[in-house]
């Protein structure tokens, strides 16, 4: 097997990378990694040359535009076309260079935001997604769509995943633009810094479920090995295992070990209030796998953080 990894450098590439080198990995593998210094997905001529290039069997597709609610609130068009363009590109040469195999990797999201909790895999496409970042949400389900139609018109064995909020080491800690862990861990680390309050956007009650960046990688070998359906599967943590945002802020004060006052600033938007999935087909396939504990992987995370303080700031 030669695994291409596109997104190869983001967070879950990277965890993947190490999971694969601290002994999860096979003998008859052999695993790329590439990130967008190696082509521009966006160009279908750079992505067909990617393919030539590396003669993958099997990839793993990561490569995405992302960012938090603000920088989707702002860039909905953007984030549609450039998506699009990457997940066709990287798919049709998958298709056209004979790749046994692709998973990619979608968000909870793409759910529809008027919907019944547990969300699960059968509900993908019941309604529109949350309006604040409808143009990712649209092209994420895209693949889904896409890789139906492979399945049924050449047999292909394209699936995809639906992980809930990632994070840990190699995150983007963007104050702005980052997702919401990282960018409180970065917060936390600067208010330490300056002695001031740290100030949490929102309310902190919307709830989350956090699955840790190596517990994901962990899981996608097994998808990539194991896992059959071209339906995608949902990869995270039970229902009860979800935490609202001032519970994941507090988990952070304590690793961080910040002594200052916590406030809420209620005046910015709280983005969805929750979208609870559903592993119980997970748990079908892999009734034993032991997810790393919510409070140990932030500390372990913001461990990795102070000490690449300086890259991990980016």
């Amino acid at each position: 097997k030669r695994i291409l990894v596109t997104g190869g450098t983001g967070l879950v590439g990277r965890a993947i990378e190490q999971v694969v080198a601290d002994g999860e990995g096979r003998p008859d593998e052999e695993w790329i990694f590439v990130s967008s210094r190696d082509a521009d997905l966006t160009s279908s001529s750079e992505t067909k040359a990617l393919f030539e290039r590396h003669k993958p069997t099997h990839v793993i597709h990561l490569a995405a535009m992302v960012g938090g609610l603000f920088k989707n609130i702002r860039s909905n068009l953007d984030f549609w076309r450039t998506n699009i363009h990457i997940n066709d590109n990287v798919l049709h040469s998958a298709h056209e260079s004979g790749v046994q195999k692709v998973v990619s990797c979608l968000s909870t999201c793409i759910f529809p935001d008027k919907t019944t909790y547990p969300i699960d895999e059968t509900m993908i496409h019941n309604g529109p997604p949350h309006s604040s970042n409808f143009g990712y949400s649209y092209a994420k389900r895209m693949i889904d769509v896409q890789n139906r139609g492979y399945s049924e018109q050449h047999g292909r064995r394209f699936t995809a995943v639906i992980p809930t909020n990632v994070f840990g080491p190699h995150d983007n800690f963007n104050i702005e633009d980052g997702h919401v862990l990282p960018g409180l861990i970065h917060k936390v680390y600067l208010a330490k810094q300056s002695g001031s309050a740290l100030t949490v956007w929102g309310t902190g009650k919307p709830r989350r479920q956090f699955i840790y960046s190596l517990d994901l990688a962990r899981l996608f070998l097994w998808v990539l090995r194991e896992y059959d359906e071209v339906e995608p599967i949902i990869l995270s943590v039970g229902e009860e295992d979800e935490v609202s945002i001032q519970e994941a802020a507090e988990a952070i004060v304590e690793a961080m070990e910040f002594r200052g006052e916590l406030v809420f600033d209620t005046t910015k938007s709280d983005g969805q209030f929750k979208k609870t999935a559903s592993n119980a087909k997970l748990r079908r396939y892999l009734p034993g796998f032991q997810f790393t504990p919510f409070r140990k992987a932030v500390k372990e995370t913001c461990a990795w953080f102070n000490a690449n303080y300086a890259n991990a700031r980016k």
